[in-house]
């Protein structure tokens, strides 16, 4: 093949609102596996790790300097990655410039997610909810128990960066007015979930963050589940095209909870803040709206 094409999923017999229902076409396999069979030799790693670090194309006659190898080594190893279509080769006069396929800097990192199930067609969100829990609208009368629960997350060290619990005139004025939830037990709120726009520039109008916190004796019922189920389905009806979050990789439940309701890993911020003088990585997810067009 001369060229790369971005990886595509496609939904198998069983139910595509499951997850864990996608099936790899047996053509992407084959394809796929052709693509890291050429990576697997270490030389190639390192020639094409060289090309893309060139903006502007590079020589075999550099590559093979700069990796202390004879031209005829370097030509035979850029042969088989343009056979992929990781690279690109041209003549200038005696010289021949290598390339970086700009296809390859998506096609390539997304059949690694596509394999390791990250593309696979997502949920609209949770299903299999506790019948005890309940979720509705935050009133007035809620902000002691938001806070108090939004005071245990803290205390884990491993719910946010926050070290101290935000005054309710603070959250009143950062969070959405119609995008505040509670969840009860017998009348009990043992959980909260609230949306935050991300930037005021108009056209992020429809981006927002997203925050759900569970008490701490009532975790692993149910409640972060129906909690996040209310949340993206009422943002998914208020037209907010995209939802992102940000966790700690520690907090493998509330990954987990959120694949369960469409979103998808983007990739880990590594160092990104500190927290208690400990520098911390997250996980950065998103979820597209399933009405948003394109």
């Amino acid at each position: 093949m001369t060229s790369l094409q971005t990886p595509t999923v496609r939904v198998g017999d069983s139910d595509p609102e499951q997850i864990g229902s996608s099936v790899l076409a047996q053509g992407d396999a084959d394809t796929y596996a052709q693509w890291f069979a050429c990576l697997a030799e270490p030389m190639r790693v390192r020639l094409l790790h060289r090309v893309a670090s060139a903006v502007s194309g590079i020589t075999v006659g550099a590559l093979a300097a700069a990796l202390g190898i004879g031209q005829p080594t370097v030509s035979h190893h850029l042969r088989k990655l343009a056979d992929v279509g990781f690279v690109t080769m041209r003549k200038e006069g005696t010289s021949t410039v290598v390339a970086m396929n700009p296809s390859c800097c998506v096609a390539l990192p997304q059949a690694a997610d596509v394999v390791m199930g990250v593309l696979a067609p997502r949920p609209c969100c949770p299903s299999d909810l506790p019948d005890d829990v309940s979720v509705r609208a935050m009133i007035d009368d809620d902000w002691d128990e938001v806070r108090r629960i939004y005071g245990e997350g803290i205390d884990t060290r491993n719910a946010t960066f926050a070290t101290e619990v935000p005054s309710r005139e603070h959250l009143h004025e950062r969070w959405l007015s119609q995008h505040r939830w509670v969840a009860t037990i017998e009348g009990v709120v043992v959980g909260w979930a609230a949306l935050s726009p991300v930037s005021e520039r108009d056209c992020y109008r429809g981006v927002a963050e997203n925050s759900v916190y569970v008490a701490g004796g009532m975790r692993g019922r149910g409640v972060g589940k129906a909690l996040l189920r209310k949340q993206v389905m009422a943002a998914d009806v208020d037209d907010l095209w995209t939802l992102q979050t940000s966790i700690f990789p520690e907090n493998r439940a509330s990954i987990s909870l959120h694949h369960s309701a469409g979103f998808r890993t983007i990739g880990l911020r590594e160092k990104i803040a500190q927290l208690d003088g400990v520098w911390r990585d997250t996980v950065l997810l998103e979820r597209r709206a399933v009405t948003a067009e394109g």
